[in-house]
């Protein structure tokens, strides 16, 4: 039984033939697996001892594609591991205390402090083949991706409404049921955006993954990243812009292909109590959606679905007792966190022993170091949220500036700002900037995107019936606590509404009126009632369509409580 509806945008219905879209996708499906095809042929060839990369135009879209292969196959291998650790910390109260402080340590390990090691181990494991090389281009792109999908999806879970629960509880799901039914809908729109993000720091070592070198041996593997790296080692201009217009490119058609339609397709897990927001549109999901292929696909997939599905979610009854709600196995979580604080253990007592190896005067050198990277990274914070806060809240809050800046800044910041690192050092040399200035700078470049989405993707989460018309504005309200509190009194002057929608007036805006004076907010004149009194007409999205009529309840229920004590406001 889904409990996560959506409106799907109604298309003109016409008599679906075989077309032109058939045709485009048949030929795609080809494409893609005579590019597979190559894929594994070349994972499976034999080990090089170096490799020729060619810095012909005429190659890069092999190269592209490449690279292209082992940024997917790492968001898979990150995706996996998000639903799996990140489910584990959310619901293990002994290990989240261990899973949370490693995953925050595990993302601040530098990659180049680990990345010989993990390269150097799997080509030993995979001596004659170049699968060695492959997975560890595919792990070291996974640790640019993961830590920000686990850490999103962890809130998520952590973070469920309360009324999604009681629904949990009151149709006795078991904690798989949960998990599809309640928990992973609501985190997906969090995690579709966090996964773009995660995707554009992946690339951020691309050109360090695929162009590496050891002392006077070769790894390095066919891709872009490998083809800038040689054009910038011989000074090649042309072949550095041929390479960056390719990641363009390659990031503009991942975005229109898979990202904009997944970010429309996630927009029905919107959690709202009501209110109209603006519509999303895919120009690519539109043509999926008009294909006579894709729907016999999906029609044979409900049939096999139906086909397949033997039980069905029991629906509550007055005469059965709640049972307790089930869940995974609890020694099996216990035997994995023992197993992982052996391997800590054993780790810790490793690098203990390296770094006694480590003179005493060495330390002091280590730390002066250790600080002046600190001020660095905290300098390039600070500048990035600087720009980053306000712009990211006026693109999530407008829907005319998230139509026209959303895709801009999604292909932007997935541009792996290493690639532009030869440009801006030289222009940094030819201004007289030093390097130790110059580094904030290089680290502001991929620093101030991963705060420009989250602040964008919080500002577009945030209910459209928090934000009636003329209570949340950036040209009227401050941002910070005062803007806070308007939003507060404004939120609690409908829920008395919802109440007594037909209520006089002294009665229904006496305290709320009040509360608008002391915060400079105009006089409300009944336009709370008429809103509130047409919310059956308003469209709803995601869970909260169902569980509207509760939360109104549970709502009424609390304001009722606070009149009678006195506290109508709680201004």
């Amino acid at each position: 039984m889904p409990l996560v509806t959506s409106a799907r945008p109604a298309l003109p219905h016409r008599a679906r033939r075989f077309g032109l879209v058939d045709l485009a996708i048949v030929v795609a499906l080809a494409g893609l697996l005579f590019g597979v095809l190559q894929l594994g042929r070349e994972w499976s060839g034999a080990a090089r001892p170096a490799i020729v990369i060619d810095l012909s135009p005429w190659a890069l879209p092999r190269y592209t594609f490449y690279s292209l292969s082992r940024g997917l196959l790492a968001y898979v291998l990150s995706l996996a591991f998000t639903l799996t650790y990140g489910y584990w910390a959310a619901k293990d109260r002994i290990a989240e205390r261990v899973l949370v402080p490693l995953l925050d340590i595990l993302q601040s390990i530098p990659v180049l402090g680990f990345m010989p090691g993990l390269i150097l181990a799997l080509v030993a494991l995979f001596p004659h083949s170049n699968i060695g090389l492959e997975l560890a281009a595919v792990i070291m792109i996974f640790t640019g991706q993961a830590w920000n999908m686990t850490f999103s999806y962890y809130h998520s879970l952590r973070s469920v409404p309360d009324d999604l629960r009681e629904v949990g509880a009151v149709y006795r799901f078991s904690w798989w049921q949960r998990l599809k039914w309640l928990e992973l809908p609501y985190a997906t729109l969090g995690l579709v955006w966090n996964s773009m993000l995660s995707m554009a720091g992946g690339w951020f070592f691309l050109m360090i993954n695929e162009g590496f070198r050891l002392g006077d041996r070769d790894f390095r593997l066919p891709g872009i990243g490998s083809y800038m790296s040689v054009a910038v080692d011989q000074g090649r201009t042309d072949a550095m812009l041929y390479a960056i217009g390719a990641m363009t490119l390659m990031i503009v058609a991942v975005d229109q292909v898979l990202w904009r339609p997944v970010v429309v397709w996630a927009q029905k897990f919107r959690v709202e109590e009501g209110g109209t927001q603006e519509r999303m549109s895919s120009w690519f999901l539109n043509l999926l959606r008009r294909s006579r292929l894709i729907a016999v696909l999906r029609r044979l997939w409900r049939h096999m679905r139906r086909r397949f599905e033997r039980t069905r979610v029991p629906r509550p009854s007055s005469t059965v007792q709640r049972q307790p709600v089930g869940r995974p196995a609890t020694w099996a979580g216990v035997i994995l966190l023992a197993v992982l604080l052996a391997a800590l253990a054993v780790g810790a007592w490793r690098l203990t022993h390296f770094l006694h190896r480590v003179p005493a005067a060495e330390w002091g050198t280590l730390g002066g170091a250790a600080g002046w990277t600190l001020g660095r990274v905290l300098l390039a914070t600070a500048l990035g949220t600087l720009w980053a806060l306000p712009a990211g809240i006026a693109i999530g809050l407008s829907p005319r500036l998230s139509r026209l800046l959303q895709p801009v800044v999604q292909i932007v910041a997935s541009f792996p700002a290493p690639m532009l690192f030869p440009i801006v050092i030289a222009g940094l040399a030819a201004a007289g900037v030093s390097l130790g200035w110059g580094s904030i700078l290089l680290m502001l470049l991929g620093t101030q995107w991963y705060i420009l989405f989250n602040v964008i993707a919080g500002a577009m989460a945030i209910p459209t019936d928090l934000l009636p018309s003329g209570c949340l504005s950036l040209s009227r309200d401050r941002m910070g606590h005062r803007g806070g509190r308007r939003v507060e009194c404004e939120h609690r002057g409908r829920v008395r509404d919802v109440q007594r929608p037909d209520a006089p007036g002294p009665w229904a805006g006496r305290a709320d009126q009040r509360c608008r004076r002391g915060r400079g907010l105009p006089p409300a004149r009944g336009q709370h009632s008429r809103h509130v009194g047409d919310r059956g007409s308003l469209q709803s999205h995601g869970v909260a369509a169902v569980l509207s009529v509760r939360r109104a309840a549970l709502l009424t229920q609390q304001v009722t409580i606070r009149t009678h004590n006195g506290h109508v406001c709680g201004c």
